[in-house]
């Protein structure tokens, strides 16, 4: 919604007047009390019509809309009773005013073995139903439908899950129509073949303890993962700290604090109390592509700082995460 007359209505005086869409809906309903969705709200916009978040802060306030005005009717009309529930991807999209005016429950993604049940109980008999392999016999291994999930995509609900099953699903059935195959199960091995290789590598971590690499856990909106923090020394006329893995301004300062934080502590470390002298550190976050930001990585990047000036590995085999101070 972009025009501010879709809550609060036309005026009467304009041809095609019509009510908002909030007295439509109680019009409708035949009730005072009705449940109104509202869904995504994080998508309104702004522009000459005016600025329908504003029309909404008098509706959703449930100390205000006693008597909200619609322009169209005219007169004070009750919405005290009426139940708003709103959905939003993500909050910081939407206006604070219109936040404070609501109580955020917060819907976590769905784990993996949510994602799994979903996936074998529904998604696939659903696409095997709809490409029209009711006639074949067509399964779907455990194995092969996790590694779609961990490999293939990367989201918080199912909808790219039950595409790529889509996608397998149709494979499968222009094989049938070319060989006249009456069965078909599909393996862990056999996704390559369907589908090429996955987009995306699922919590790996280094093999080997490595001298300025320490590993991280990330929080994502898909859930979680891991993430190696790499952290290199470099000779150089001018000292500096180099940042890259595109990381936003909490992260960088998170980065400078976790330095300060390793070189006032460089003796007890066993290190050069100035580092090895006039060096530059350089800090690198891969996946460069995927922004990231926030403070809790300074634990992690401290310890990779800590590592190579003292020229100890750091165990591969322990993820860490967490904001550190001076």
């Amino acid at each position: 919604i972009r025009d501010e007359a879709e809550i609060r209505g036309h005026r009467r005086t304009y041809v095609g007047a019509l009510p908002g869409r909030i007295m439509q809906g109680i019009r409708h309903a035949g009730v005072c009390n009705p449940v109104f969705m509202l869904d995504e709200i994080d998508k309104l916009g702004m522009d000459f019509r005016g600025d329908p978040s504003s029309a909404l802060l008098e509706a959703l306030d449930p100390e205000q809309n006693a008597e909200f005005s619609d322009h169209y009717i005219e007169i004070p009309f009750n919405l005290r009773e009426v139940m708003f529930i709103t959905t939003a991807n993500f909050l910081d999209n939407v206006p604070p005013a219109l936040r404070d005016r609501m109580e955020v429950i917060a819907f976590p993604g769905y784990t993996e073995f949510e994602k799994h049940a979903i996936a074998s109980r529904f998604l696939c008999p659903k696409q095997i139903r709809e490409n029209g392999l009711e006639s074949i016999s067509v399964q779907f291994d455990d194995a092969a439908i996790m590694r779609l999930i961990r490999e293939y995509t990367r989201e918080a609900g199912v909808r790219n899950l039950e595409r790529e099953i889509a996608a397998v699903c149709r494979k499968v059935a222009r094989a049938a129509a070319s060989n006249k195959q009456t069965t078909a199960v599909i393996r862990d091995e056999d996704l390559v073949g369907y589908l090429g290789h996955g987009r995306y590598h699922h919590g790996t971590v280094n093999e080997h303890d490595e001298v300025g690499a320490a590993t991280g856990l990330v929080f994502t909106e898909a859930g979680g993962d891991v993430v190696t923090v790499e952290v290199s020394l470099i000779r150089s006329p001018e000292p500096r700290l180099t940042l890259t893995g595109q990381l936003g301004e909490v992260m960088r300062e998170s980065a400078q604090a976790a330095l300060t934080c390793v070189r006032s502590r460089a003796q007890n470390l066993g290190a050069d109390a100035d580092l090895g002298g006039l060096l530059d550190v350089h800090i690198h976050v891969p996946a460069g592509a995927v922004p990231k930001d926030g403070p809790s990585a300074g634990i992690t990047i401290a310890t990779a700082i800590a590592s190579v000036v003292t020229s100890r590995p750091v165990r591969s085999s322990m993820a860490m995460t967490g904001e550190v101070t001076l």
